[in-house]
């Protein structure tokens, strides 16, 4: 390990730094730039209880992460960087977190190979671009479960009190079921230690007590704004309660598939998502999974790393079996997952285990700098030349400084899958992919030529030029609408499709085309759209005009 301590300051800067590369980038559609827009209505109208978004009140998400998005506006202005900065600092905080876990669970040694592992994570590496709520979430649980460890074993205060704040402010990102994540480790641990009075010891009631008093911003903010309001129309019908939908229809309606929201849950779905999602470590981490079942875990000290082996696999088994899956919820646990893979590779003393794992990451490295290559070069996003010089020349640093077999050349090369996925994928591949989602580029148009109306969409709701757009976007459905909105002004700016312009006309609207755009779902790439020679093909016309009232 004296090697790794060498490597590990470069391993995690780089990590730190290619993580940090999605911060550059603007906000994806549409989950993304829909949270964006919902912090904008805050910070613009000073309204911290009511959450607004997609047109109408807003109830599907708890409010912490849009509060915290929203103050970072109110510093930093409204813009991609201050929307995602809050959300980054708290995964730098997860690091932390999930370091000081690990050492107490296994070893200063294992906590630094488990950080790297995090750090170089698929997924993890995409909601750093990408923001919803993981990034919060997933530091705020893991700092949780380490309070909870601290004041389980160390009874402070101070820890019971850090334990249930951390934890209210995971509940109010993502609701009570996260608790589960949170607690499910330490009850299992208690259990298969025989310590069942740890159940009706006074200072975990009282840590319940605190997280209740903790949420009541949230539940007050619901309160307020729904149950209050029994006209108000949420998924279609009038009285719905937000704390019934909070305590209830988000978290066991999905899993049962009865509340407003549904999916079509698979069994297997995890399992699979878990082997892309986690790259380059999955296949390392099923392999530490099957060690773990096969030799056991429950001799001596290693019974309270149940706190983590508890945790993940409840809360994987519970996603498993739910009504409502999205791939991105297993990122809660990349942590846990970091761990148990790390362990794993700290465990090994045969110099064959290392070659093989790293002849397996290797061809992944080389398949991942191939798919890299053909992908810009099919695509012609991205330079082509200069793509494959900085894939080649990570990949030729790696085998140059990393020449002895071990952790440190299986850790290198698998990071370089990383390296090289991401270092064309953001600088590269997305920013000429965003060219293609039209409102932003709508909305930056506004912005940038300081165009001094107002604006709104026509027939064509697109969350990228609500919250590109200068100041408040309102939606107008049909052309008879248009007089309404404009008012007393004697123009507005409306974003909408091409095919609209005929009815305008026919109506006797007067309106000017500042600029065209070509729309495409980006989030939902097919061959049609990556290949240029039919590309065009595939995007929707849309068009941002300047529309005169009539009789102006």
């Amino acid at each position: 390990m004296k090697s790794f301590e060498k490597y590990f300051p470069y391993f995690l800067v780089t990590g730190i730094l290619l993580n940090a590369n999605g911060l550059l980038l603007e906000i994806l559609e549409p989950d993304g730039a829909l949270y964006a827009t919902i912090s904008k209505h805050i910070a613009l109208t000073g309204d911290w209880v009511n959450l607004f978004g997609d047109g109408h009140d807003w109830l599907d998400k708890p409010h912490f992460p849009f509060w915290i998005s929203a103050l970072s506006f109110k510093i930093f202005g409204i813009n991609a960087v201050a929307y995602k900065l809050p959300a980054f600092l708290f995964w730098l905080a997860g690091i932390w977190f999930t370091y000081l876990l690990t050492e107490q669970l296994y070893n200063k040694d294992t906590a630094k190979v488990a950080v790297i592992i995090y750090v170089f994570s698929l997924h993890g590496l995409l909601n750093n671009f990408d923001v919803r709520a993981e990034p919060y979430l997933t530091t705020l649980i893991i700092a949780a479960i380490y309070y909870m460890y601290k004041a389980s074993v160390f009874f402070k205060w101070s820890y019971i009190v850090l334990a249930a704040f951390t934890a209210a402010c995971a509940v109010m990102t993502k609701g009570i079921f996260v608790l589960i994540t949170i607690g499910a480790g330490l009850a299992i641990y208690w259990m298969i230690t025989n310590q069942w009075k740890q159940f009706v010891n006074y200072r975990w009631w009282v840590m319940a007590i605190l997280i209740l008093l903790f949420i009541t911003p949230e539940l007050y903010s619901l309160y307020s704004q729904f149950d209050l309001h029994p006209e108000k129309v949420v998924f279609g019908r009038t009285n719905v309660s937000g704390l019934q939908f909070f305590f209830w229809d988000s978290q066991f309606g999905r899993f049962f598939n009865t509340g407003p929201i549904k999916g079509h849950g698979d069994p297997s779905f995890f399992l699979h998502t878990t082997l892309w999602a986690f790259l380059p470590w999955s296949i390392i981490l099923y392999i530490a999974v099957y060690t773990l079942i096969k030799k056991g875990s429950a001799n001596g000290s290693s019974k309270i790393r149940w706190i983590i082996y508890g945790s993940a696999l409840i809360t994987f088994l519970l996603f498993s079996f739910s009504g409502f899956q999205l791939p991105h919820y297993i990122v809660i646990l990349f942590p846990h997952f970091s761990m148990i893979t790390a362990a794993y590779l700290l465990s090994i003393n045969k110099e064959v285990t290392f070659k093989r794992l790293t002849a397996l990451q290797a061809t992944l490295l080389v398949i991942a700098a191939v798919a890299v290559n053909l992908l810009v070069w099919y695509s012609k996003m991205g330079n082509t030349l200069v793509v494959a010089i900085i894939s080649i020349a990570v990949v030729l640093m790696i085998l140059w400084y990393f020449k002895e077999k071990g952790l440190n050349k299986l850790i290198a090369v698998s990071s370089g899958i990383c390296v090289v996925l991401f270092l064309f994928l953001f600088n590269f591949f997305y920013p000429r992919l965003l060219q293609y989602q039209a409102g932003m580029m709508a909305g930056k148009y506004l912005a940038e030529n300081k165009t001094p109306v107002k604006s709104a969409t026509l027939n064509a709701w697109s969350y990228s030029f609500e919250f590109y757009a200068p100041g408040f976007v309102e939606y107008v459905d049909s052309v008879q609408n248009i007089d309404r909105f404009i008012g007393s002004d004697s123009s507005a700016a409306f974003y909408t499709t091409v095919n609209m312009l005929p009815e305008l006309i026919e109506k006797g609207y007067k309106f000017n085309v500042l600029r065209e755009f070509g729309y495409f779902h980006i989030s939902m790439l097919t061959g049609g759209f990556l290949n240029p020679a039919t590309r065009e093909k595939e995007l929707e016309k849309m068009a941002l005009i300047l529309v005169k009232r009539k009789g102006s």
